[in-house]
């Protein structure tokens, strides 16, 4: 008897990744990524960021073909296909589904400008109480400067979609989108439960230029017969969840109710926390988007929260500091001083501007270094629980839109490989980590055996989800945590005062 298999792609900026989950077990058959070095981003001018769309789906293909080949699965094995997908990408196609021009990804910034005018003409009461959002460099800015710009391909777009969208209309032939999606570009609006019409006027585009909407978790679309053809699919396999890589990171760690946080700390680092009642931060510091489970009946929102200089502090500390030592070496090492570093102080922000700093840019410093009694050690432990201050930072404006913080899910990847940053997070926030082994692509496979009914819920679907550690406050300790806390917090005050 053969065994039956959900399928996930996830549409990286770097990659795409497909995974094949047993659907019984709820276990990893396989995965496979391309390509296999970081794929091309086109830059034509400073702060640009394109890709072509078709490469998407090329890598898609061979991830597939890899996957497949290995597992000896069949198309008729496959019951559903889920996706995410880089979020706040621009895609244009035409009444021939034909790409237009290559996409406007999610790190380009040409748009910002389009985005600061409309906020300003609309109207902070407007934008965040509709959108929760300043309308930014999201995708409708984005399709803004194509309007204003590229006026002839304008005259010809169909349909403005998202990354994922478009994979999905390459397997099914039909071009739809979700709420969640919608509101990462900045086109739902929170207040009517509908399409942002007023941001659609605004910027003098269409209805029509807008998908059709279909729940996250539903059979979105089928796979057509000529991707069937060209995939090795089963025509009629349905296409049954899609969300951006955010929403699907928390998905893929089984965060969907109120309280719960997802959280990253690869190069930049990012917390995903669900809010269960409509709220903004009214200085835009951190963004609020439909969660996956969002209804225009129940009301889940995804608060994201970007840091930007986490991983590649530690990272940097690694290379000039410690060169000669592992990474785990560097975490033992860190741990021979006691909390607080002695007194060093680091603040993190040495990557460009910090969307929780109001978009300022204050670089990276170190406070406090007498060279009488410190050595590479409290740099090292400064550098680690520096990045922590800056996750509790943000978090800290979470809770005054209403997030009671208790539990935080994260991958066993990256910074939380580290029992310093661990145990310095729980300490300080109070809240307790549950460490997981997953990533993308399974979440997204996942998530179509919910959409599919293969899953009763959430929590069927990720009964699986195998538990690598828990870290929870250190009580004994957590006086000396939240003084050092404390003192970051002022230094970083001072900071912004200059």
């Amino acid at each position: 008897m053969s065994r039956r298999y959900l399928l996930g792609f996830d549409v990286g900026s770097s990659s795409v990744k497909a995974s094949l989950v047993d659907a019984e077990t709820g276990i990893v058959a396989a995965d496979a990524h391309y390509p296999e070095k970081e794929a091309p981003i086109t830059a034509v001018k400073a702060g640009w960021a394109e890709q072509d769309p078709e490469m998407w789906w090329t890598n898609a293909k061979r991830s597939l073909k890899d996957i497949m080949a290995r597992t000896g699965a069949k198309g008729e094995d496959i019951a559903a296909i889920g996706i995410s997908y880089q979020m706040h990408g621009l895609v244009l196609v035409d009444k021939d589904l034909k790409v237009l021009r290559p996409s406007i990804i999610w790190c380009d910034s040409r748009a910002v400008p389009y985005g600061e005018k409309a906020f300003k003409d609309l109207g902070a009461d407007k934008c965040l109480g509709h959108l929760l959002n300043s309308p930014g460099n999201f995708t409708l800015a984005k399709l803004a400067w194509v309007k204003e710009n590229e006026p002839e391909l304008f005259g010809r777009i169909y349909k403005a979609m998202l990354p994922g969208d478009y994979l999905a209309m390459k397997l099914s032939g039909k071009v739809n989108t979700t709420i969640s999606g919608l509101s990462e570009g900045i086109a739902w609006d929170f207040k009517e439960k509908k399409t942002a019409k007023f941001m659609l006027d605004y910027f003098g585009f269409s209805e029509d230029i807008v998908p059709d909407i279909v729940p996250t978790f539903s059979i979105q679309s089928a796979v057509s017969a000529a991707a069937a053809a060209e995939l090795g699919l089963k025509e009629g396999t349905p296409v049954a969840y899609r969300a951006g890589d955010q929403p699907n990171n928390a998905l893929s760690l089984n965060v969907f109710n109120p309280g719960e946080i997802a959280s990253t700390a690869g190069t930049s680092g990012v917390v995903y926390g669900v809010l269960g009642e409509v709220n903004y931060d009214p200085k835009s510091r951190v963004n609020t988007f439909a969660h996956v489970n969002y209804t225009t009946d129940v009301d889940r929102l995804g608060v994201l929260l970007c840091i930007n200089g986490t991983g590649i502090l530690n990272a940097w500390v690694h290379r000039n500091i410690v060169p000669d030592m592992s990474y785990p070496e560097m975490n033992d090492f860190a741990a021979t001083v006691p909390i607080g570093a002695d007194g060093v102080t680091i603040i993190p922000f040495g990557n460009g501007a910090e969307r929780v700093l109001e978009n300022r840019e204050v670089n990276c410093a170190i406070h406090g270094v007498n060279f009488n009694k410190h050595n590479r050690a409290h740099i090292v432990r400064a550098a680690q629980e520096g990045i922590v201050f800056s996750f509790c930072y943000g978090m800290e404006i979470m809770e005054k839109m209403g997030m009671d913080i208790h539990k935080i899910h994260a991958g066993h990847a990256n910074m939380f490989l580290s029992p310093l940053f661990c145990n310095t997070l729980a300490s300080v926030s109070g809240a307790t980590i549950e460490l997981y082994d997953t990533d993308g692509a399974a979440g997204a496979a996942k998530g179509a055996g919910i959409g599919c009914g293969l899953y009763k819920d959430h929590d069927e679907a990720f009964a699986s989800l195998k538990q690598l550690g828990v870290i929870t406050p250190d009580e004994a300790n957590r006086e000396q945590y939240l003084e050092a806390y404390n003192r970051w917090k002022d230094i970083l005050a001072k900071t912004l005062e200059k």
